[in-house]
């Protein structure tokens, strides 16, 4: 298992953030995710096996949602 944080600019409401741990929850191979509005974040804890850090970020573009720059 491995972790990750993105940063999220758009990320500014508590519903966001529960709007895109939904969204990562969905993803296949992440077993944990918890987005932060106040700190404009999304961390998730993964299966390198199952899935890519390319997926999350897909995930995180369909929704709506967009990740700061690197």
């Amino acid at each position: 298992m491995q972790d990750y944080t993105f940063q999220i600019s758009n990320l500014t409401t508590e519903e966001d953030a529960e709007k895109l741990t939904q969204a990562m929850l969905e993803v296949w191979g992440i077993s944990q995710a918890e987005a932060s509005a106040q700190h404009k974040t999304v961390s998730i804890v993964f299966d390198e096996r199952m899935s890519s850090l390319e997926d999350f970020k897909q995930a995180v573009r369909e929704a709506g949602f967009h990740q700061a720059s690197e």
